[in-house]
C-alpha cells in the first residue's frame, strides 16, 4: 500500500540497511514487500549475515540521527 497506511515492525538494524539501500520511491514503487526486497542481491546478503546474529543485536557503531 502507499502514503504509509500499511505498518510492519521492523528490527532498528533492518530498517536502517533498507534505508541506506533504497530510495523512498523505490520502496513505495518497487521495492514494497518484504518479498521483493529479500530478493535483492544486497539485502539478501544482509539477512544472511543478520541471520547469525541474536535477536537483540544492535551495531554499537550506529549513531543515532539527531533531530
Amino acid at each position: 500500500m502507499y502514503g504509509g497506511i500499511e505498518k510492519f515492525i521492523v528490527h532498528r538494524i533492518c530498517h536502517s540497511k533498507i534505508h541506506s539501500v533504497f530510495t523512498e520511491a523505490e520502496l513505495a514503487f518497487e521495492y514494497n514487500t518484504f518479498a521483493k526486497l529479500r530478493e535483492h542481491p544486497e539485502m539478501a546478503r544482509f539477512i544472511k549475515w543478520v541471520r547469525k546474529r541474536d535477536p537483540e543485536y544492535f551495531d554499537k557503531h550506529a549513531r543515532m540521527r539527531e533531530f
